[in-house]
């Protein structure tokens, strides 16, 4: 598994939150296709203001401890931080800030229907690095449209 490890700012989301856990999968799986399914049906990237690109970020975060306990999904768009001050989000959007910090980059290449994210979750997972439990996140950029051959990239946030 090919592995790239960056510095990244700052950066700001402006989306919907579902709280879960990976203790039980089927819960975590309708907990997800829940959140997925709501941000499709009232169109909420259309409701997120001044968006900086068109990618589509699902922020994992708030973590009680490590990847097995209870955590916050939050699927967005990524802002300027200036509009966290100076804009009026509409009701049931929620915004947050991330302080940015190393990151190991992990890339999915497959079919989305098929789970090739939540496999490559698995990979990691089981993998030992140093990770911060800070925020970690799945952007689905242009490359991720076709849903039966996509590209996502994974950022896990790891210690210093």
């Amino acid at each position: 598994m090919k592995v790239e490890t960056l510095e990244l700012g700052a950066f700001s989301i402006v989306g919907i939150t579902v709280r879960t856990d990976n203790s039980d999968l089927q819960k975590l799986t309708h907990d997800m296709q829940s959140l997925w399914g709501k941000f499709i049906a009232e169109n909420i990237v259309q409701q997120i203001p001044d968006k900086v690109d068109d990618a589509i970020y699902c922020v994992y975060t708030d973590y009680v401890g490590d990847h097995t306990q209870p955590y916050t999904a939050l699927l967005g768009c990524k802002v300027a931080a200036t509009v966290l001050q100076s804009v009026s989000l509409p009701t049931g959007l929620v915004a947050q800030q991330f302080a940015g910090g190393k990151y190991n980059k992990y890339l999915v290449k497959g079919n989305l229907l098929e789970g090739a994210v939540f496999a490559k979750w698995q990979e990691i997972w089981a993998l030992d690095i140093p990770r911060a439990y800070t925020a970690d996140f799945e952007v689905y950029g242009a490359k991720s449209q076709n849903l039966e051959a996509a590209e996502v990239e994974i950022f896990i946030a790891i210690r210093d």
